[in-house]
């Protein structure tokens, strides 16, 4: 009687393992499957642009370059694109949207094909103008679990690496913009642009003297010269699920702005 009790508990305790062990890989699953089913959307956008080569009447001391993304085919999938992000050396190589709805928040949760999504899109708010234009500009994107998005941003956690890869990269209609890397680093979750004005030249100069010398354990910068003149992009990420009220940071300056044709 004893060893009959002792198989049916056992066999309850078996079954209620291998009910948590599927719940689980349905989770995990829908995780990656998400963010699979996002690089498939990308590999579309950016895979086998074909460029159309103009000649538009230009100043000839001006020397053009040839810009690799067909912004052209990329509007025509969805007018919200307005720019591409590329991170040597990661997987960090995605279009930059911003919402024409009132919800700046919009691509949060959704594609680039506007479709539910939890991996969401890269994108900016409309605190940023779209040319980069301002003191500081905010791209966010999720820190997905199969590597895609902003995940790779973590990347920059270890010395190494980032000593070793000192620049990334923005093409918009137009442009090529270079950024060097200048910090890299975890911060609380507020709202940066919310939170400065950086248009008053004492409040910027005084945001730019802490991003070089965050009070953050987990840190890497490097030495700029940075003044109120500069342009900076400060990607945004968030940490892990143990850390959900603060955001890691990867910030550049603007060193080059080539025209392309």
């Amino acid at each position: 009687m004893k060893n009959k009790k002792r198989k049916t508990i056992f066999i309850i305790f078996i079954s209620i393992l291998l009910i948590i062990a599927i719940i689980l890989s349905v989770i995990i699953w829908n995780d990656l499957n998400a963010g699979e089913l996002e690089t498939d959307n990308y590999k579309v956008s950016s895979g086998e642009i074909n460029i159309t080569v103009s000649n538009p009447k230009h100043d000839e001391s001006v020397e053009l370059v040839e810009n690799p993304i067909n912004f052209d085919k990329l509007e025509k999938e969805n007018g919200d694109i307005y720019a591409w992000i590329t991170i040597p050396n990661t997987k960090i190589d995605y279009p930059v949207l911003q919402s024409y709805l009132e919800d700046d928040l919009f691509y949060v949760d959704h594609n680039i094909n506007k479709k539910k999504a939890a991996a969401g899109a890269l994108f900016t708010q409309k605190l940023n103008q779209k040319d980069f234009s301002d003191p500081n500009t905010i791209i966010y994107g999720h820190n997905m679990k199969n590597g895609t998005m902003f995940r790779h941003l973590h990347k920059f956690k270890k010395e190494k690496f980032f000593n070793e890869n000192e620049f990334f990269y923005i093409y918009t209609r137009g442009h090529i913009l270079t950024y060097r890397i200048f910090a890299a680093y975890e911060y609380d979750d507020r709202h940066i642009l919310n939170s400065f004005n950086f248009f008053d030249k004492d409040v910027y100069a005084e945001y730019l003297e802490y991003a070089q010398n965050p009070t953050s354990i987990y840190k890497n910068t490097r030495e700029v010269n940075l003044t109120t003149d500069d342009k900076i992009v400060t990607l945004s990420t968030c940490l892990a699920t143990n850390k959900p009220n603060n955001r890691y940071l990867v910030q550049g300056v603007l060193i080059k702005d080539e025209l392309t044709y």
